[in-house]
């Protein structure tokens, strides 16, 4: 099986993420840890990455496709994968249809949380950087950024909507019986 979690910041997709691959038995591949490797790495593309986020820039969809395309080749992806953080666009979701083919994906997980609950997940955190008007900057461009995302795959009637409000296993619970749903 291969999937897709996507919603706001904060939302829990990389908690749930690992939770279900590892009850589903296929790889979680966040694009965060996928950078994170190869620069500690020093890979060629570690290299490359490195020095855009650097000079604090988005890494090109190229230089991440190429990096999914090797991760994905992996014997823990044979089975199925999650995808968590890619693609976050439209155009990135194209990249990534080159790459697996139109029928890539068998489903994408919208996770739904509002958004006064965001602010109040992520203000728990503590992070210096989550103020409350940043937090509400930061969903609104989520919003605005992703509904062309969450458009291009509607098309192809393989989202399924999950409520990301609620204990951890509750929710955990909730995705697997969307995904049998289907």
């Amino acid at each position: 099986m291969r999937l897709l979690f996507i919603g706001p910041p904060g939302a829990g997709k990389g908690t749930q993420a690992q939770r279900v691959a590892g009850r589903l038995g296929i790889a979680h591949i966040s694009t965060g840890d996928m950078f994170r490797a190869h620069v500690a790495n020093g890979t060629e593309l570690g290299k490359k990455v490195d020095a855009i986020m650097r000079a604090g820039e988005y890494v090109p969809d190229e230089i991440t496709v190429a990096m999914l395309a090797e991760r994905i080749a992996e014997p823990d992806a044979e089975a199925g994968f999650i995808l968590d953080g890619f693609p976050r666009t439209a155009g990135q979701a194209e990249a990534l249809d080159e790459l697996l083919g139109d029928d890539g994906l068998d489903r994408v997980v919208v996770f739904e949380v509002d958004e006064d609950e965001l602010v109040k997940r992520l203000l728990a955190r503590g992070r210096a950087d989550d103020t409350e008007e940043t937090i509400r900057t930061r969903f609104r461009v989520y919003q605005e950024q992703t509904q062309p995302l969450l458009d291009f795959y509607e098309a192809r009637d393989i989202t399924v909507r999950v409520n990301g409000i609620g204990d951890v296993e509750e929710i955990t619970d909730r995705i697997l019986a969307a995904l049998n749903a289907r």
